[in-house]
């Protein structure tokens, strides 16, 4: 029944489902597991970074986490590709912001324009989902440390503790219970 509905972004199931934003999270739960922790004091992100095949060179550089600007951070899930071209963009506003009203981008914003990006693209035909969802973790003089995630279908929210990736609803049950 599926196979009628998947062929385009832009329709939706009976169910009222878009089974390519379903394929985009599948995908995400596929990679390797990161996880963040927001406490009064600062905000933590661990990643795990998956090896694909004995046969590849362990890289020195990170796959998994990202530096938007000064005082935001990211850790990704998902494909890399996907992920270069939203901080990217991240980056860009970042530096457009400081520079038209000389203060560093508040972090929430920042995390929805991310979300403005990855919604357009569940939006319209000829685009596919981005494969990939985000943490980020920042300090801004507002609201002083934060947490956020999002997901391909551009949802995102704040966290006390939150995880994406493969076993991330272990995860969550262990970040629960503590």
């Amino acid at each position: 029944m599926a196979r009628r509905y998947d062929t385009r972004t832009t329709i939706f199931s009976p169910e009222g489902r878009l089974y390519q934003v379903e394929y985009a999270m599948e995908a995400i739960g596929h990679a390797g597991a990161a996880v963040g922790v927001l406490s009064s004091e600062g905000v933590v992100l661990a990643a795990e970074k998956k090896i694909t095949s004995k046969l590849l060179e362990v890289s020195k550089s990170s796959e998994k986490m990202y530096v938007i600007d000064e005082h935001v951070a990211c850790a990704v899930a998902g494909i890399t590709a996907d992920a270069n071209i939203l901080i990217t963009k991240s980056r860009v506003s970042a530096q457009q912001y400081l520079y038209r009203y000389q203060e560093p981008i508040p972090v929430e914003q920042i995390v929805k324009m991310a979300g403005n990006d990855m919604q357009a693209y569940t939006q319209f035909g000829g685009l596919r989902p981005f494969g990939v969802a985000f943490i980020y973790a920042g300090w801004d003089v507002h609201y002083g440390y934060q947490l956020y995630q999002t997901d391909p279908s551009g949802n995102y929210g704040g966290w006390k503790a939150t995880a994406i990736g493969a076993n991330s609803p272990a995860a969550h049950s262990i970040l629960k219970s503590d």
